[in-house]
């Protein structure tokens, strides 16, 4: 145990480098600033730009003295103070700002998640650790080399799982590789009938160029499915930016009802979003060029 409280310094002083630059670096800051919940809590988005430029050198400053000082009292306890700074202000965001994006790290913009939580929650908890540190991390590390070495492993791969903003293109990797090891766990299935799983449809429509393009306006699982006319269509929620406003949409994909994995050539992937409060379908230059394949199908449905 004392050579994993020893490790924790180095740890939190990596991922509040990380997350400290590139609050300072970016130069889109104002806009996931906007993003935010803190326009709303410190009235006006230039402020918000401001607290986090502020937060972001106090995490650069913080990782300093948490990978170079000897004892790491006063940087322990400091972290484990913006940690629980951290979890208050995620706890407000939402409930204030469901939709809100969590704006811990430098180009995110995902919504407040349990991740969010839990990355807070570990700044906190290692900052209150390594407060207590007796002995300097490097000297631990120099004493079991090849355990210090797996305990970073490991406890880094923690912190990039709990710190991936962009957990939906992570999953989609992964995917692609568990298909690639082990082929598709649905070849050829169709029912009796002779109609494609709604399953395939949805892991024929998660693989195509549309839904990449989509996923920055999707916030959901599939919601619902119904066939038309011979198309599928698969109902995602989501939000996009209009006015200076994240509003609630929904995403509509129409593709063949006939087509999976093994028959997927030549077929089109059909894109509709639809404001869920107006009922108005979402032109492509409102959404910043984010759905470059978007075509209504012939017969457009409206969400339930």
């Amino acid at each position: 145990m004392t050579l994993v409280a020893s490790l924790i310094p180095p740890l939190l002083g990596g991922l509040l480098a990380w997350t400290g630059a590139g609050k300072l670096l970016s130069r889109s800051l104002p806009a996931q600033a906007a993003r935010t919940a803190l326009p709303r809590l410190v009235r006006g988005p230039r402020c918000a730009t401001l607290v986090l430029r502020a937060t972001g050198a106090a995490e650069v400053l913080l990782a300093a003295a948490l990978l170079a000082a000897p004892a790491a009292t006063l940087p322990g306890a400091a972290t484990a103070a913006l940690g629980a700074g951290f979890l208050a202000y995620l706890g407000y965001a939402r409930a204030a700002q469901p939709e809100s994006s969590c704006g811990c790290s430098a180009g995110d913009d995902t919504p407040v998640t349990w991740h969010s939580f839990a990355r807070a929650g570990a700044v906190a908890l290692g900052g209150a650790v390594a407060a207590g540190a007796a002995e300097p991390w490097w000297r631990e590390a120099a004493d079991r080399p090849l355990a210090a070495a797996a305990l970073l492993a490991a406890g880094a791969a923690g912190l990039v799982y709990l710190s991936a903003g962009p957990e939906r293109r992570w999953r989609l990797a992964f995917r692609r590789l568990r298909l690639r090891v082990a082929g598709h766990p649905l070849p050829r299935a169709r029912r009796e009938d002779g109609a494609v799983p709604v399953a395939a449809s949805v892991e024929l429509l998660e693989r195509s160029l549309a839904f990449q393009a989509a996923s920055p306006v999707v916030r959901s699982g599939l919601i619902e499915h119904w066939d038309e006319d011979g198309w599928r269509i698969l109902h995602y929620t989501g939000t996009h930016r209009e006015g200076g406003r994240e509003r609630p949409v929904s995403v509509i994909f129409a593709l063949d009802a006939a087509a999976d994995l093994d028959h997927a050539q030549g077929h089109v992937v059909r894109v509709s979003v639809v404001d869920r409060e107006t009922e108005e379908v979402v032109t492509d230059r409102a959404l910043g060029g984010l759905l470059p394949l978007a075509a209504p199908p012939q017969s457009q449905p409206q969400p339930a």
